[in-house]
């Protein structure tokens, strides 16, 4: 497809929230009553909380991960494999979102940690881990839900999950120790196990990437793109949401009496949590803007910016200080804030679409 210029790109269809489907459009909604039915769920069957989180895959639960899995493969099915040539052609994407992801993001959470929890090191601890990676699983669902560009997101999330796993120690070790240090802080002497961070980066995305690889080479060798992309992508596509909303019911189970019992906790935690997200995604989205990105770039560099990968987090928090520690309640307390402020992101996203000018490559015509 030939990039439509900027001054001659056609007017945005009006009422694209309208446009959604009743699932997509109600999603706050569901999202609210997913995670109110998690809470009654852990506070009212105690239980319950031993049955999800008796069996793991790795440090996280096995109805998370399952939930996490049935919620990335039709989003990596959707993907158009055999475009990725034209995301790297246009090379503004990468530079503008390595930078972003690698050395805004940690220094900005590693000032906000600071900032809003001085006395606080464990919790402190527990957000920086989370500053360091950005997220390789759920940010799939927003920048499909926000209209983004789906090769550029598969691209960025692989470039992302690679370098998690060679740099993610050597980054906890820096922000952790080494630059409260040169600072005259309070620093913590930390190890991680890179064998633990590729497991994680493997299950989570490894096994949702191959099935939605294989899926459309298969797919289309077999039966063609338009029945692939109009017959079955369609069939498969509500999964994606019913695999959110599974996540985050176990979730909100799992964790609903500890946040309920001392929500003044949750709210310390919370609010360095909602200035990152906040932050993030409008800085991402008005250099995508200003550097000439089209919508679909600039969403996907915008969320891409704003997630982070709390399972990772969570998994080293778990190894180094212990399941009850604050540092992993950091880390649970990190999605339970994203999903529903990243939900109103992609709201927002979605109203700023034909209200802002935005560069050419628009990427049209998605199942």
């Amino acid at each position: 497809m030939t990039p439509t210029p900027s001054d001659a790109m056609p007017p945005e269809p009006q009422g694209v929230i309208e446009r959604l489907s009743l699932l997509d459009r109600f999603l706050p909604l569901w999202i609210l009553l997913a995670m109110a039915a998690g809470v009654v769920l852990g506070r009212q069957v105690p239980a319950v909380q031993g049955l999800l989180g008796g069996v793991q895959i790795g440090q996280t639960s096995l109805p998370i991960a399952l939930g996490l899995l049935l919620m990335l493969y039709p989003v990596l099915a959707k993907v158009r494999y055999e475009e990725m040539g034209r995301v790297l052609a246009d090379r503004r994407l990468l530079q503008l979102a390595l930078p972003l992801v690698w050395g805004v993001g940690p220094l900005l959470m590693f000032a906000l940690a600071w900032l809003c929890l001085p006395s606080e090191p464990e919790f402190r601890a527990g957000l920086i881990l989370i500053g360091l990676a950005p997220c390789i699983a759920m940010v799939l669902i927003w920048i499909d839900l926000a209209g983004g560009d789906r090769e550029a997101a598969a691209l960025l999330v692989a470039i992302n999950a690679i370098v998690q796993v060679l740099a993610y120690a050597l980054l906890g070790s820096f922000y952790l120790s080494v630059l409260p240090a040169w600072l005259g802080l309070a620093g913590q002497a930390v190890s991680f196990s890179m064998a633990a961070i590729a497991k994680a980066v493997l299950i989570f995305l490894g096994l949702p990437l191959l099935a939605g690889y294989l899926s459309r080479r298969i797919g289309v060798g077999w039966k063609g793109r338009r029945w692939y992309e109009q017959r079955f992508l369609p069939r498969i596509g509500p999964l994606a949401l019913y695999g959110l909303l599974f996540t985050i019911v176990v979730m909100f189970a799992l964790q609903g009496e500890a946040i309920s019992r001392d929500p003044l906790t949750v709210a310390r935690v919370a609010l360095p949590l909602l200035l990152y997200f906040l932050i993030m995604w409008s800085l991402a989205l008005l250099l995508g803007q200003r550097r000439g990105l089209s919508y679909p770039q600039a969403a996907t560099l915008a969320f891409t910016a704003a997630g982070n990968n709390f399972e990772l987090a969570i998994a080293v928090s778990v190894s180094v200080w212990g399941v009850s520690s604050r540092q992993a309640l950091a880390g649970v307390i990190g999605p339970l804030i994203e999903v529903p402020v990243l939900v109103a992101l992609v709201y927002g996203a979605l109203w700023l679409r034909p209200r802002l000018r935005w560069g050419g490559g628009q990427v049209e015509g998605r199942p």
